[in-house]
């Protein structure tokens, strides 16, 4: 009989085969170890954007369940990289998870819609983004008390920002419109063509942003950089960045739900 040792030891290839043909489970918890190290990368790029109350390793236990759902759920057969699968998939039950909690207070919630509708209705009259002065002003507010509730509300527009460009799998999952991989299966033409007329509506909303805005989305969601890392290649602070982070996902989501009315 094998120890448990010796089944982590063995080649992943061996383990998947293990699982997948004869649905051995000492091969499925080697598998759960072997990849959870994505797990902890993906905790702690969302991690890197939320309130210090919230613990990695409440995040990570969230996408743990993720994980082991991708490797349920996972075909070596179709020659995709199990990193490329999984990482959606552990992303979106973390923020499943984040989003059951609803850890933002309403105050914050009520201020962000507050911004979104201003923010529609100088678009609409100056037929171009508003400056932060100008903002402050439509709301009756200092521009300092407009960078202030812009950090608060940063700390939920991670989660916000991404369910833009998220949308579910044939399983049920939440999955990124940016992590997606071609089906060779001939998918569905219709759900082919909602899901890039979507990805469409959301490049031309980003090209609509105003420049840096438009360099911490691309930063933040293209190149993988951490709040602090985009405020050393801006030379701002990272607040900065979380200001400009929120008021970019304010902009999206007000311009998007404008044209859905």
């Amino acid at each position: 009989m094998k120890t448990e040792a010796s089944v982590k030891a063995v080649e992943p290839r061996e383990l998947w085969r293990r699982y997948h043909t004869a649905g051995d489970d000492r091969a499925k918890e080697a598998l759960v170890l072997a990849y959870a190290p994505l797990v902890k990368y993906v905790a702690g790029r969302l991690g890197s954007g939320l309130p210090a109350h919230v613990e990695e390793a409440d995040l990570i236990s969230y996408g743990l369940s993720g994980l082991t759902a991708a490797i349920e759920r996972y075909d070596p057969v179709r020659e995709i990289k199990f990193e490329t699968f999984a990482i959606p998939r552990i992303r979106g039950a973390i923020l499943d998870e984040l989003r059951t909690l609803d850890w933002v207070p309403r105050t914050v919630r009520a201020r962000a819609r507050q911004l979104e509708r201003a923010n529609v209705r100088l678009e609409g009259r100056l037929l171009r983004a508003p400056s932060d002065e100008e903002l402050a002003a439509e709301l009756g507010i200092t521009v300092q008390e407009l960078h202030d509730a812009l950090l608060e509300i940063s700390r939920s527009t991670i989660v916000a920002l991404d369910e833009l460009w998220s949308t579910q799998d044939r399983a049920g999952d939440q999955i990124s419109l940016l992590e997606t991989v071609a089906d060779l299966e001939a998918p569905d033409p219709q759900a082919v063509f909602d899901m890039l007329e979507r990805r469409r509506r959301i490049s031309d909303a980003i090209l609509a942003l105003p420049e840096r805005e438009r360099l911490v989305i691309a930063l933040y969601y293209y190149e993988e950089l951490t709040l602090r890392e985009i405020g050393e290649v801006l030379g701002v602070t990272e607040s900065r960045v979380s200001q400009m982070h929120a008021k970019a996902a304010l902009r999206l989501r007000s311009k998007l739900a404008a044209e859905l009315d």
